[in-house]
């Protein structure tokens, strides 16, 4: 078992998307849901703009994978389709993507230009790997995002950097059991918001790495 860290730069409830029961990693991080196998551990960390680095905002275990299509197609996932004229939750779905004649198709999403309209760029980085991460095994934190003990972060020599890393479980043994034993009434559900939540009704494009509200 694996477990991947990585530093969580915005934080909507879109990647990952923690509502309905069931936490999703669908769209950015093409080389976590790649890599990622069933049993191993997602864990993202805050980031300097959200003001919260050394802190916890999710950790998902991986239960299940899926392909977009299939995602699409099942009907457990129905709800995380987007509706953009919906509530902030149902605004922000990440169940976004199939193919038709073998192109890719966008809903209208986060993921989108601002107008609604596919945006190209993040068509291309979120297919790139055609795997969607599921977990109902989570902590979901958001906004009460808690802050990770120091020895514990020290012991994993952990830094607030681009990119991820990838640790063997033995190494993130002490973080893993920190999160079972201390939030264990708090699995498989929202704590708090997500730090973003306000911004539902935005866009963002990895192009031009900007949010457009």
């Amino acid at each position: 078992m694996a477990v991947y860290i990585y530093v969580v730069a915005r934080d909507f409830g879109f990647a990952p998307n923690p509502f309905h029961g069931v936490c999703t990693l669908a769209t950015c991080k093409p080389v976590v849901r790649k890599m990622a196998r069933e049993g191993d551990w997602i864990i993202g960390m805050g980031g300097a703009k959200l003001g919260a680095v050394g802190r916890c905002v999710f950790a998902m275990q991986v239960t299940e994978t899926l392909t977009f299509d299939n995602y699409w197609a099942d009907p457990r996932f129905r709800d995380k389709r987007p509706v953009r004229n919906g509530s902030r939750t149902m605004m922000l779905g990440d169940n976004i993507y199939r193919r038709h004649d073998g192109i890719w198709q966008q809903l209208d999403s986060h993921h989108s230009r601002p107008d609604g309209s596919p945006d190209i760029h993040n068509i291309k980085t979120d297919t790139g790997t055609d795997r969607v991460l599921i977990s109902n095994h989570f902590f979901y934190f958001g906004k009460q995002a808690p802050e990770v003990p120091k020895e514990i972060l020290e012991n994993i020599r952990y830094k607030n950097a681009r990119g991820h890393r990838v640790y063997p479980e033995d190494e993130c043994s002490d973080f893993l059991d920190w999160l079972n034993t201390t939030y264990s009434l708090n699995m498989n559900r929202l704590i708090d918001d997500p730090f973003q939540f306000h911004q539902s009704a935005a866009r963002y494009s990895v192009s031009d790495d900007k949010i457009f509200d």
